[in-house]
This record gives C-alpha cells, structure tokens and sequence, in this order.
C-alpha cells in the first residue's frame, strides 16, 4: 500500500470498542520512538485545549476539538506504523481469553455412559 492509497481500517466490536482501540492506538504511538516529538504534542495541545477554559461555550465543542486532535495524529503518523500498531491491536484484544493455557492441562471431551 503507498502512502497516497490510505484506507481507513475498521475495528469490529461496536463504537466503544472502536473508541477504545482509537485511544490506545493514541497511546502505543505516543509511546513509538519512530514518531517524532512535534507530532506528539498534538495529543497533549487537544488535551490542554480541554483542561483550560475555551472560548465557545459548550461540551459539543470540546468533544470535536479533541475526535479532530485525536484524527489527526493518527492521520499524521507514519501510516506503516499505525498500521502496524492497529494490526497488534487486533490480535491481542480479541483474542487474548482464547490463547490462555487451561489450569488443568488437556482437556478430552467426551460422553459418560453407564453400564
């Protein structure tokens, strides 16, 4: 994929769990040393924006400057990273119970019959 064929990937599991995977995306970037310190501070200028009091009243706005911060880092970051942070991201929250060893070894299904 070249930088210009962007897709959007799409999370499964409804609009919580998507903006639960958005807002660790955000944190495993952050967290990247491949991504540099002036795309960091986009995050942390939408989190300042919603500590400090704004000029236009209202929760509406807040809400949208930061989805936009949010949007925007992602988009902004290199999309070979953030793919590769989105792909980590599916494999381990779906499927995290159903890699587990059982405590008890083995299991063998079976039907029990009485003679």
């Amino acid at each position: 994929m070249t930088k210009n064929e962007r897709r959007p990937v799409k999370f499964t599991g409804g609009f919580f769990r998507n903006i639960s995977n958005e807002i660790k995306l955000v944190f495993k970037l952050l967290a990247d040393p491949r991504i540099s310190l002036l795309l960091k501070a986009l995050p942390f200028g939408t989190l300042l924006y919603f500590i400090f009091p704004d000029l236009a009243p209202g929760p509406v706005d807040d809400a949208f400057v930061i989805g936009m911060g949010v949007y925007l880092f992602i988009e902004l970051c290199p999309p070979e990273i953030v793919q590769e942070h989105r792909d980590a991201l599916r494999k381990t929250i779906p499927g995290q119970w159903q890699n587990q060893e059982s405590e008890h070894g083995d299991i063998i299904d079976s039907e029990f019959t009485e003679k």
